[in-house]
C-alpha cells in the first residue's frame, strides 16, 4: 500500500472515530464530488461535501468499518451503524488524489428504509444551510 494511501486510512479512521470535523477538510480535495443516497445529483466542493459528511457523521450511530479493499488510489470501505432503531450497511467508494485527498466518494447504503431514516434526520438541516448559501448540489 503507498505511503500517502496508509497515512490517509490512518487518519481518515481517526477523523470518523473521534467525529474531528475540524480534520476533516485537510482530508478532502478542494473540488470534491461526492454521490450519497439521499441525493440524485453529484455533490461538489469541499465546504459543501464537508458539511454533510458532519451531519452524517453524527446522524449515524455506532458507524464502524469492517473491511478495507485498496487498489492503487481507489479504495472500499463496508461499515455498519444504525440511525435510531434501523441498521444500515454501506460502503464508501474514495477515489483519492495525487496528494492523497478524496476527490471522489461515493456513498452506497442499503436497506432502504434506513437510508430514508438518514435522510429525514439530514435533510432540514441541509435545507437550512443550503438556503444560507452553503453551496449546492451539481
Amino acid at each position: 500500500m503507498p505511503d500517502g494511501v496508509h497515512e490517509f486510512l490512518t487518519e481518515w479512521h481517526r477523523v470518523v472515530a473521534e467525529r474531528d470535523l475540524a480534520a476533516l477538510p485537510a482530508l478532502l480535495a478542494e473540488d470534491i464530488s461526492m454521490g450519497a443516497p439521499p441525493y440524485w445529483a453529484k455533490l461538489q466542493g469541499r465546504d459543501l461535501v464537508h458539511h454533510l459528511l458532519g451531519l452524517v457523521i453524527h446522524a449515524i450511530e455506532d458507524f464502524t468499518y469492517h473491511r478495507e479493499w485498496q487498489d492503487g488510489n481507489e479504495l472500499a470501505l463496508e461499515f455498519t451503524g444504525h440511525v435510531g432503531d434501523l441498521d444500515l450497511q454501506g460502503i464508501d467508494l474514495i477515489t483519492l488524489d495525487e496528494h492523497s485527498a478524496i476527490r471522489n466518494l461515493d456513498v452506497l447504503m442499503r436497506p432502504v428504509n434506513g437510508v430514508i431514516r438518514l435522510r429525514e434526520t439530514i435533510a432540514p438541516q441541509m435545507a437550512e444551510y443550503l438556503s444560507r448559501g452553503g453551496g449546492s448540489a451539481a
